[in-house]
């Protein structure tokens, strides 16, 4: 019914802002700009509150850790370090993994 087409405008709605966040931290990771771990953070951040509304966990949970690595990195003077920044990036994979999974799962549901 309505409900159901509903459902599965707001997951469509998800994977579009999810693939265009996540375009967004692999641009910074690939050719960091001033404060990428910032913007990293902010996109993050985007990700796991719109995952949190439709409570997609395995997003919710690694965007919330990218966040949290970013913003770390970012408390540490934002500078790309390459420590830092590979933690990021390990936070940054593990996310794509789940966006993956996330697009998986609609295309079993015909979305």
């Amino acid at each position: 019914g309505d409900d159901e087409e509903f459902l599965r405008e707001l997951l469509d709605d998800l994977r579009a802002e999810t693939d265009a966040q996540l375009a967004k931290i692999e641009e910074e990771i690939r050719t960091p700009t001033e404060a990428p771990f910032h913007k990293i953070m902010r996109a993050s951040h985007v990700i796991k509150g719109a995952a949190s509304n439709l409570m997609c966990s395995q997003l919710r949970t690694t965007s919330m850790n990218l966040e949290q690595a970013a913003s770390a990195a970012h408390e540490l003077g934002g500078s790309a370090d390459a420590a830092v920044m590979e933690n990021v990036k390990v936070r940054y994979m593990e996310l794509k993994a789940a966006v993956e999974n996330y697009h998986a799962f609609l295309r079993s549901i015909g979305v």
